[in-house]
């Protein structure tokens, strides 16, 4: 899958979800397996950052969360890098 290397745009959420199938489960299953009742908790990493959900499925994936969903990683570290400098 491209995807997988590439470091500037999100897997396509059909892609995430292709992935962890392809695993042997799903979302729903992968969130119950965590403690999530409602599967809905686990579609919203789709809509928004929702950094313990990707961290989830990215363990799952064997892979990092920034290589699923690089923007919202990017602008963490380029945000920090901003505040550090503006502390000096």
């Amino acid at each position: 899958m491209s995807k997988t290397t590439s470091h500037s745009h999100d897997w396509h959420r059909q892609d995430v979800m292709a992935a962890i199938r392809k695993k042997g489960t799903t979302l729903a299953e992968l969130g119950r397996h965590h403690g999530y009742e409602s599967p809905a908790a686990l579609y919203n990493v789709f809509k928004m950052p929702y950094p313990k959900v990707e961290r989830i499925i990215a363990t799952f994936l064997e892979l990092e969360p920034q290589q699923i969903w690089p923007s919202r990683y990017q602008k963490t570290a380029i945000d920090f890098k901003a505040s550090k400098t503006a502390m000096h």
